[in-house]
C-alpha cells in the first residue's frame, strides 16, 4: 500500500466537489498534471478507482462515497489547527468581504452592518452584490463569502443560518382617497397594484398565496427592485406588498402607512447561508457572529449543515 500524504486527500475533496480534475486543480494552485499523479496515487492507496469519468464529470465510486465524510473530517480538523495559529483579529485586520443579499438588505441591514464595522473592525471592507440565480455557483467558487436573504434553492453543500423571521404588509400613501387604518379584501381587489420581482425576497410566497386563494390583483407596475417602491406608492394610489422590516423603514422616508393584509401570508425566513469549503475559515466564521449578532433573532442558534438542506 502506498504511503498517504495528506494533500493527497485535499485533491480528493475538491474532485468530489468539482467533478472534475482540472478544476480541482485550479481551485488548489496545482498544475493538473500533478493533481492527477496524486489521484492516482490515492488510487493505489486504496485499491480502487475513486472517480470514474462520465458524462457528468467525475462521478465517485461507492468507496469513495463512503470514505468521503472521514476524508472531510480529517481536512477540518486540519483547517482547524491552522487557524489556531492565524486566528482572525478584526481590528487588525485588512480584509475584503463580499456578500450576496437583497435590495432590502441594502437598505434595512447594510447600514447597521457598516456602522459596527467602523468601529470594531475599521480595516474590513464590505463588498455587496444582489442574489442571483447564480448566486448558489459564486459562492461555492469562493467569489462570495456569504450571502443573506431567502434561498431554498441552494443544494447540498451549504450550511445555512436563520436570523430571523419576515411577514408581509401593505403599502398605501397615507392619503389615500379610499384606503383609510384597514384594508378589505374586496379594496384589496379593487385598487390598482404594483408588484416587484426581486431575487432572494421570499416575495415568490405572495404570488403564490395570492393564486391560491383565487384573489384578483389588478398590477399596472412590474418593478425590478424595492428601491423606489416608497416615492411611487407615496405620490400615486397604487398598493404595494412588502416585507414588513423594509415597510417599517419606508414609513419613515415618505408618507405611506403600512396595513395589515386582508388575507394570512406565510412567514418567511431569512438567513445567511454559505458554502462547505469556507466553514472553518476564520475570517468567514467571525463574519457570519457578526451578522448574527446584529441581526439575529437567536444570535447563537447553531447553523443547519448541508446535508440538513431541504
Amino acid at each position: 500500500m502506498a504511503r498517504l500524504d495528506l494533500e493527497w486527500l485535499a485533491v480528493f475533496d475538491e474532485i468530489y466537489k468539482t467533478g472534475s480534475v482540472s478544476k480541482a486543480a485550479d481551485r488548489l494552485g496545482l498544475a493538473q498534471a500533478a493533481a492527477s499523479t496524486m489521484l492516482n496515487k490515492l488510487r493505489a492507496h486504496f485499491d480502487d478507482r475513486l472517480f470514474a469519468r462520465t458524462a457528468q464529470g467525475m462521478q465517485p465510486t461507492p468507496f469513495a462515497e463512503r470514505i468521503r465524510p472521514h476524508v472531510q473530517q480529517v481536512l477540518e480538523q486540519l483547517e482547524m489547527a491552522r487557524g489556531s495559529r492565524s486566528a482572525f483579529d478584526p481590528a487588525r485586520a485588512h480584509r475584503s468581504f463580499r456578500v450576496c443579499m437583497t435590495d432590502i438588505s441594502e437598505v434595512v441591514l447594510l447600514p447597521g452592518l457598516l456602522d459596527h464595522l467602523q468601529r470594531a473592525a475599521p480595516g474590513v471592507r464590505i463588498e455587496t452584490e444582489i442574489i442571483s440565480t447564480d448566486s448558489g455557483r459564486r459562492l461555492a467558487d469562493g467569489d462570495v463569502d456569504l450571502a443573506v436573504g431567502f434561498m431554498p434553492q441552494l443544494d447540498a453543500g451549504f450550511y445555512q443560518q436563520t436570523l430571523f423571521t419576515q411577514n408581509f404588509v401593505c403599502l398605501a400613501a397615507k392619503n389615500h382617497p379610499r384606503i383609510g387604518a384597514q384594508l378589505s379584501r374586496k379594496r384589496f381587489e379593487a385598487e390598482a397594484h404594483a408588484v416587484v420581482a426581486s431575487s432572494g425576497t421570499g416575495h415568490a410566497i405572495v404570488d403564490k398565496t395570492i393564486a391560491r386563494l383565487g384573489i384578483e390583483r389588478n398590477v399596472v407596475a412590474s418593478l425590478s427592485s424595492f428601491l423606489s417602491v416608497a416615492r411611487i406608492v407615496a405620490q400615486s394610489q397604487l398598493i404595494v406588498i412588502v416585507p414588513r422590516i423594509l415597510g417599517e423603514v419606508l414609513a419613515t422616508q415618505e408618507p405611506v402607512k403600512l396595513l395589515a393584509p386582508p388575507f394570512e401570508l406565510p412567514l418567511y425566513a431569512v438567513k445567511q447561508h454559505w458554502h462547505e469549503r469556507f466553514h472553518m475559515d476564520a475570517g468567514n466564521a467571525w463574519l457570519r457572529r457578526t451578522i448574527a449578532g446584529l441581526f439575529g433573532a437567536h444570535p447563537d442558534a447553531q447553523p443547519e449543515a448541508p446535508g440538513a438542506l431541504a
